[in-house]
């Protein structure tokens, strides 16, 4: 299956009439993108947004987890127990782990609340100071403590620093690889090194939510530490690379005792039917998977080129979005929005970076042509 930009955008965005389609069939075989609505839809970006801003993969969901969710829905009477324990088979198997150390949630989102609220009733959460922290915002308004430890210069993950506070006291060490704003990846020997210091202390977990998206996935992946013993909890999610942000589907892989643990902190159970049934469908479809990350490192090269020619920098990404070093990451925001582009503003006291993701090609298409423009208005 070949890889062009026109089958892709004109696949995957076609919703209907896909029951009618072999499970062989090629994305161009969808037909055209069907037309923008006339009415402002309720999910997914507003009529005429480009939307660049939440880390999303719109070439998702594949078709075969589309034509699975049309032929289960009639089924979403029941519960979906059998279903979990399917898909918790299927990823345990793709890793050489036992079943029981899989825990499958309604996203990666609600496993890392779990095992903040877990882990936080022993002791802190070791964090760096500019990462995914939504979880960890959620254990604190429980009542978790959590270290947060500053960033390097160049904004790589100071893991000499964390190591050393870890010895010092906490449950859990949490780091997010590739980070999230940043796009950084944290080399695998040097992370494998860090989990030999911080694991006699500590839990080490390791969100994992854009390892399909690195360059080598399976040398950039820690799950080996799982199976080595190693106190790690490694979590993934189908938001990204398989474009079902929206149906929330996450899971950990962990040792069987963790995974006991960060069940009993869930707070739904049985699974979402939809999303399982896609799930399963879209798992192993190589085909889609590989044209997905196709269209992100398309859209992701182009960003980098804009970026060049703007005259500014960013940090080198292993992800599906780019920290781009700016002036003033809010006004850069602003003027973006005022041209229907939706990109992120400042994080915090971070203020000299902002963020965008690759979206559509031909949405990112119109962040590249905004952005030289943008910048020489801006801060010439």
């Amino acid at each position: 299956m070949p890889t062009t930009r026109r089958s892709f955008i004109a696949g995957a965005g076609l919703t209907a009439g896909l029951g009618a389609l072999p499970l062989s069939a090629p994305l161009s075989a969808l037909g055209t993108a069907t037309a923008m609505p006339m009415v402002e839809p309720d999910f997914g970006p507003k009529i005429g947004q480009a939307l660049l801003s939440r880390n999303e993969n719109p070439y998702g969901p594949a078709p075969s987890a589309l034509r699975a969710i049309a032929e289960t829905s009639k089924m979403g009477c029941y519960y979906a127990d059998r279903g979990l324990q399917r898909l918790t088979a299927m990823i345990a198997e793709r890793h050489g782990v036992a079943p029981a150390q899989v825990v499958v949630g309604s996203g990666s989102t609600e496993i890392l609340c779990a095992i903040a609220l877990a882990w936080g009733r022993d002791g802190p959460i070791l964090c760096p100071d500019l990462f995914w922290d939504t979880t960890v915002l959620y254990g604190e308004r429980q009542g978790v403590e959590s270290i947060r430890v500053p960033l390097s210069a160049d904004m790589t993950v100071d893991l000499a620093a964390m190591a050393a506070m870890a010895a010092k006291g906490a449950a859990l060490v949490q780091l997010c690889n590739p980070n999230n704003p940043t796009g950084v990846l944290i080399a695998p020997a040097a992370l494998r090194s860090f989990a030999a210091q911080v694991t006699p202390h500590a839990t080490l977990l390791v969100d994992e939510a854009y390892n399909e998206l690195t360059d080598r996935p399976e040398d950039n992946a820690m799950i080996d530490l799982v199976r080595s013993g190693a106190d790690v909890i490694v979590c993934r999610t189908f938001s990204k690379i398989y474009g079902m942000a929206g149906l929330r589907v996450g899971y950990a892989i962990t040792s069987e005792a963790n995974a006991k643990r960060i069940e009993s902190h869930l707070m739904s159970f049985g699974g979402n039917l939809a999303g399982l049934a896609a799930a399963i469908a879209s798992y192993d479809d190589t085909a889609f998977l590989d044209q997905s990350r196709a269209a992100v490192l398309e859209g992701r090269a182009m960003i980098m080129d804009a970026v060049a020619r703007a005259g500014l920098t960013a940090l080198p990404s292993q992800t599906n979005f780019v920290f781009v070093k700016v002036p003033d990451a809010d006004a850069l925001r602003d003027a973006m929005g005022q041209r229907g582009i939706s990109i992120r503003g400042a994080y915090g006291p971070w203020k000299g970076y902002s963020r965008v993701s690759t979206g559509r090609i031909e949405d990112v298409a119109r962040y590249v042509a905004a952005l030289p423009e943008l910048a020489q208005r801006l801060w010439a």
